[in-house]
């Protein structure tokens, strides 16, 4: 119901979406259920000319069934819920799948610093790749993500992924995402974190894994940098003609 307006792009993203249908559908039953009984009731019971109003204890067993019955399927739809929420909370916040790759989410008044590794595949080395409100991941790969705050509470949240996370300061909080979908998708702090906290957003981009390698690349500081082979061919190449004329003629 919810991929209708805000697009699925994570692996457990349909999952969450199917326990927020089941709890729509069985708490909108109950409510159109209490709502008819409750008008039906008060037209029946309305004010008529010349019929005195009756006092109803609620004693009687044929008094008390419009509560009991209701009370347990009621409360037989609580443990359907119950079941689906704790296998839900189960596989995304309580579970950690084998990582592809680990990146390192820092947030602060206001923006989003994203650190991730390079070529190496490892974090904290001179390949890292830093980036600033914006985040590119690979589609199908399993992600661990290290999130922290610099300052005050902050929450990373993907819409698109539904994926929520709190970041409290001094601490270090481990969670995942698997994306699904190629595509651009937003990110939002969700906690009130200060005057700039409505313009504290970033993107989160999901690559195929050869848009990802060009982008890794292009980014990654040991990758941009010269190896010694290439200064060294680099210095053995001759001047180009028209620049050794010029030399001449000066």
């Amino acid at each position: 119901m919810l991929t209708r307006y805000v697009e699925a792009a994570s692996s457990y993203a349909q999952d969450i979406d199917g326990l927020i249908t089941l709890i729509t559908v069985l708490v909108g039953f109950w409510f159109l259920v209490a709502q008819a009984v409750l008008f039906g009731l008060i037209f029946r019971f309305r004010a008529k000319q010349g019929v005195k109003a009756q006092y109803i204890s609620g004693e009687e067993k044929s008094q008390k069934r419009w509560v009991t019955i209701p009370h347990m399927l009621v409360l037989v739809c609580d443990v359907f819920i119950i079941v689906g929420a704790v296998r839900v909370w189960t596989d995304v916040k309580q579970t950690l799948p084998p990582a592809d790759h680990t990146v390192r989410i820092v947030s602060q008044q206001w923006a989003w610093t994203f650190i991730q590794p390079g070529p190496d595949g490892k974090l904290d080395t001179e390949d890292d790749i830093k980036t600033i409100d914006e985040l590119h991941v690979k589609e199908g790969a399993t992600y661990h993500f290290q999130l922290l705050s610099r300052d005050v509470l902050h929450s990373f949240s993907v819409p698109a992924f539904r994926l929520k996370q709190d970041a409290v300061p001094g601490r270090l909080i481990t969670g995942w995402f698997k994306p699904t979908r190629p595509g651009a998708y937003d990110i939002q702090c969700a906690e009130i974190c200060g005057i700039g906290h409505g313009i504290m957003a970033a993107r989160l981009f999901v690559e195929t894994p050869e848009e990802h390698q060009k982008w890794m690349e292009k980014l990654s500081p040991v990758a941009r940098a010269p190896t010694p082979q290439a200064e060294a061919e680099q210095e053995n190449t001759p001047p180009a003609e028209g620049a050794s004329a010029g030399a001449g003629a000066e």
